[in-house]
């Protein structure tokens, strides 16, 4: 009985670290087949740059994340903590956020390449 609230914690970062990883995934399948493939006429500079500004975007949160939520193990393999709460804000929702809303982004782009103005507002709203 001791450590299930560890092992308990371990199991629900790892399937959140899973849909998070299938959420960034999904999107940039999504953003490659039909930018890339589909509109590959209109395909630019502009949008490689999108792609590459995207995909640091999300692997600086995932891997903070990623790092919050690995449990901690004692010399002989026991579970001593199973990682962070990933459903408490502050920085784990403000990393949360980046993600949801860079996928948002590369998504909506596909349509309109004004959805990239949505990072200006994230940034104005963070430093004022």
């Amino acid at each position: 009985m001791a450590n299930q609230g560890a092992k308990k914690r371990k199991e629900e970062n790892a399937r959140h670290m899973e849909k998070l990883r299938r959420l960034i995934i999904a999107c940039n399948v999504i953003y490659f087949v039909v930018r890339m493939i589909i509109f590959h006429s209109t395909f630019t500079w502009k949008h490689w740059v999108g792609l590459v500004l995207t995909s640091v975007a999300y692997a600086i949160p995932y891997q903070q994340l990623s790092a919050m939520a690995k449990p901690t193990y004692t010399d002989d393999g026991e579970l001593i903590d199973g990682g962070f709460d990933m459903s408490t804000g502050g920085i784990c929702g403000y990393l949360h956020d980046v993600i949801y809303i860079t996928s948002f982004v590369q998504v909506m782009s596909i349509l309109s390449e004004k959805f990239w103005y949505t990072y200006l507002v994230v940034v104005e709203d963070v430093y004022v």
